[in-house]
C-alpha cells in the first residue's frame, strides 16, 4: 500500500490514525499548494482531486478520510481506533459522523472561502459570503460538544477513537490559520491538550 500526502488537516487524520496504530506506510508527497491533485494524472487516481489517497495492494485506489481509517482499522484492528464490538463501533461512527459534519465540514469551508479563497477560488464554487456563518456555526456546535464531553477523557469516553483524530487534525489546524479555539471550552481545551501531548500528534 501507498499513501497519496499532502499538507494539510485531511492527511493529518490519516498519518495520526496509522501512528496511534503502528502502521507504516510509504507515502508520495502531493503539492496541493501548486495544484498537482488538480491535473491529470492525479485526477486518474483520485478524481475527486483531494488528498489523502490510498493505493491498495491490487493498485485500486481508497479516497476520503473515514474511508481510508475504516479500511486500516480492518486490515489492523489492533488498538481499536473505531472499536471492538459492534456497540463501539457505532457509537464511533456516530460521534465521526457528528464532527466530521457539523464541525470539520463548516470549519473548512469557512477558511476556503475567506482565508483560503486566493488558492480555491479557481478550484471548487466558493461562497465568500457564507464564510462568517459558517465559522459561527462551528462555533456553535464545537460549544455543544464541550458540554457533551463534560467528564470524558475522550470524545466518546474513556477511548481514543477516530473522532477524536478527525477533530484534533481539523481543529489543530485551523487554530493556527483563522480559527483558534475558544478557551472558554473548558473540556474541548483541556482534550486538545492531552490530545498535542500524544506522540502521534506529530505524524
Amino acid at each position: 500500500m501507498k499513501l497519496y500526502n499532502s499538507i494539510g488537516p485531511n492527511p493529518r487524520v490519516v498519518r495520526m490514525f496509522m501512528a496511534e496504530k503502528g502502521i507504516d506506510l510509504p507515502m508520495d508527497d502531493v503539492d496541493i499548494v501548486a495544484g498537482v491533485n488538480r491535473q491529470s494524472d492525479y485526477l486518474q487516481l483520485n478524481p475527486s482531486g483531494q488528498c489523502p489517497a490510498l493505493e491498495l495492494d491490487d493498485g485500486s485506489i481508497l479516497a476520503e478520510i473515514t474511508a481510508i481509517c475504516e479500511y486500516l482499522e480492518d486490515r489492523y484492528p489492533e488498538p481499536p481506533l473505531v472499536g471492538a464490538t459492534a456497540e463501539e463501533k457505532a457509537e464511533t461512527r456516530m460521534w465521526t459522523r457528528r464532527i466530521d459534519l457539523n464541525i470539520c465540514e463548516p470549519m473548512g469551508n469557512g477558511f476556503r472561502y475567506s482565508t483560503g479563497l486566493k488558492m480555491f477560488q479557481d478550484r471548487v464554487r466558493c461562497m465568500p459570503q457564507a464564510a462568517d456563518d459558517l465559522k459561527a456555526a462551528t462555533q456553535d456546535k464545537l460549544q455543544w460538544l464541550d458540554q457533551q464531553m463534560a467528564g470524558k477523557s475522550f470524545v466518546v469516553g474513556e477511548r481514543l477513537t477516530l473522532a477524536d483524530i478527525l477533530l484534533f487534525g481539523f481543529l489543530d489546524f485551523f487554530a493556527g490559520v483563522d480559527q483558534p479555539i475558544d478557551q472558554s471550552l473548558a473540556n474541548i481545551t483541556a482534550w486538545h491538550a492531552r490530545m498535542q501531548a500524544r506522540p502521534s500528534a506529530t505524524a
